[in-house]
């Protein structure tokens, strides 16, 4: 067997909570393999809404183990509080919730870092989520993190206390920057506790075996392409390897191992935080977006940049990736406009730019657009697309065209039962 993955091709928040939660039934593991509580993937269901930031979103489906890879980074009190909100659903922790060995950390030093980090860059800053994602990251590579084997130590609150030792000569530095880390310091070390109740695998080693035992695994990325570590829109990225890859390195799977690749994206564009996005909307179409698609983060409540579909952008998404096949979400948002543009090509300097420049962050970008057919109705009640509206149907196939790969989904509104095959 191999491991079909299912990932973001934008910067973030494109809907894969949903999309795994529907295609779950399907696998017997789902696996987060990067990131960390910056993630918000948020699943709507039986009249209730679920936003789960390191669980992985397979959690629902009784029958199916949910493991978070060595490639993520865990917040004990976030991970704890995650758990609370899920208790009202019995489910099975111990069996159905697993935690590679491997996984790092995030210490509330780490989160001071972030804090400190980001306050010192000034009007620099990278929009952080100050979740402690980037230093726990750096940590990891510094190769003095903590991680989630560690916990079971018996000379765990020595390795703790050394880090933190390491932290705070950091903080020292920062001279406006105050905190109280006893205060954040008691939550940790209970929620500490609550790891403790759970089960710890050499997930490298679960996942090969189920492999070959047959088992069906979906690898549950996180962020966005364009938030990646290397490929992303640098340096307003992330602190891992959102793409492909990223499995491999997050999950202990060989690159021979990878099955199908499911891009999912917006039948727009959004992003949150600084950094550069070309089709960026400043203006009253942008606004009616964001409201339309209630664009405000699922972790952070950031109101959300909106601008219409690049084809740029996503055509180097899918190449990064290998991506076999698509789902569109939020087809239902557009529903209100006659009609919709769509970025098939840049203007750098008076020439025509088809391939993702390196330099994105520096370059006046103009995008061009091509001006198609609206739907301009409710799309919400859909159950099959062979009933869609002529102009979606065209709006799908002008991508497939564009993009050279089939999209499989369409999402016509956050329940998991608006969820259309194509």
């Amino acid at each position: 067997m191999k491991v079909d993955v299912l990932l973001g091709l934008q910067w973030g928040d494109e809907g894969k909570g949903k999309i795994v939660d529907v295609l779950t039934p399907s696998y017997d593991i789902i696996a987060r393999f990067q990131g960390g509580p910056n993630a918000g993937h948020t699943l709507e269901f039986e009249g209730i809404k679920h936003v789960l930031h390191t669980i992985p979103s397979g959690i629902f489906h009784k029958d199916v183990i949910n493991l978070v890879g060595n490639g993520v980074v865990i917040d004990p009190v976030v991970f704890s509080a995650e758990l609370d909100k899920l208790k009202p659903f019995n489910i099975d922790f111990k069996t159905r919730l697993l935690l590679s060995k491997k996984a790092h950390l995030i210490l509330p030093t780490h989160k001071l870092l972030d804090a400190a980090s980001e306050q010192a860059k000034g009007k620099n800053k990278i929009g952080s989520t100050l979740k402690g994602i980037g230093p726990t990251y750096m940590d990891k590579t510094g190769r003095n993190g903590l991680r989630v084997g560690d916990i079971h130590s018996p000379n765990f609150k020595e390795k703790y206390e050394a880090l933190v030792e390491k932290h705070e000569g950091i903080l020292k530095h920062h001279d406006d920057f105050t905190y109280d880390l006893p205060s954040l310091e008691k939550p940790w070390f209970e929620a500490i506790e609550v790891l403790k109740q759970l089960t710890a695998v050499d997930s490298e080693h679960y996942l090969n075996a189920a492999l070959q035992s047959g088992k069906k695994v979906l690898a549950e990325g996180a962020q966005g392409t364009m938030l990646d570590i290397d490929f992303g829109t640098y340096p307003f990225v992330t602190s891992s390897n959102t793409v492909t890859a990223g499995t491999c390195t997050g999950l202990g799977i060989a690159p021979t191992k990878i099955g199908s690749v499911i891009g999912i994206f917006k039948a727009y564009c959004t992003r949150v935080g600084s950094g550069p996005f070309p089709t960026e909307l400043d203006d009253e179409v942008g606004e009616l977006i964001r409201q339309e698609g209630r664009e405000f983060g699922a972790t952070t409540g950031r109101p959300r940049r909106c601008g219409w579909l690049d084809l740029v952008q996503l055509r180097y998404a899918i190449m990064i990736n290998g991506v076999t096949e698509l789902a569109m979400m939020k087809s239902d948002v557009l529903g209100v406009f006659e009609h919709i543009e769509v970025c098939t090509h840049y203007l750098v300097d008076g020439q025509k730019v088809t391939d993702f420049p390196f330099d994105v962050t520096d370059l006046h970008i103009e995008p061009i657009y091509e001006k198609l057919e609206g739907w301009n109705c409710d799309l919400t009640a859909l159950e099959s697309f062979d009933a869609a509206p002529k102009a979606l149907k065209d709006y799908v196939t002008y991508l497939e065209q564009q993009l050279n790969i089939p999209i499989r989904v369409i999402s016509v509104g956050p329940d998991r039962k608006q969820t259309l095959q194509n």
